[in-house]
């Protein structure tokens, strides 16, 4: 795919797109291939948060083809940013960080004055690019806990 940043266009998650999606994923984060990470479950991230209706997953698309993603949340504290990938053939055009704008300005919209992002350490050109976008390391150690997956007790589960 030859394209310029201006045949892109943001827009917010359909259901249709859900196929489109789990492919860019596959191919940006391939630790969601790993089997004993559940929380890591791409269909699962899809259906969860498109059951919050809260309007924070968007898309990049040209020539309606789906080409980066990034998903937005805000718990009245505290903004987050999950999920931001681009398409091999779109990097370094300007399509990620136009993302991630648009993921800030919907949270600063919103009332939100903090937001927090998670990035593996070893993903070295992530941290490289949240660094250039003005974000950088709090003074906090980020703690997490595995909670047992139940059936019934998600919001919502795969197809």
């Amino acid at each position: 795919m030859i394209a310029t940043f201006a045949d892109v266009h943001i827009r917010g998650f359909d259901d249709a797109d859900t196929d489109a999606v789990l492919a860019l994923w596959r191919d940006a984060f391939p630790e969601y291939l790993a089997a004993d990470k559940p929380h890591r479950e791409p269909r699962r991230s899809i259906a969860n948060k498109v059951a919050m209706r809260d309007g924070l997953f968007f898309v990049a698309v040209c020539e309606r083809q789906i080409v980066g993603t990034v998903m937005a949340g805000y718990d009245g504290h505290r903004g987050w940013v999950y999920s931001l990938a681009v398409a091999r053939a779109l990097r370094r055009r300007g399509v990620a960080s136009t993302l991630l704008q648009h993921a800030e300005c919907a949270l600063a919209e919103r009332g939100c004055l903090k937001l927090n992002l998670q990035v593996l350490t070893q993903s070295r050109e992530a941290l490289a690019f949240y660094t250039a976008h003005g974000y950088a390391a709090d003074d906090v150690v980020s703690l997490g806990k595995r909670l047992p997956l139940t059936p019934g007790t998600s919001l919502s589960t795969p197809r």
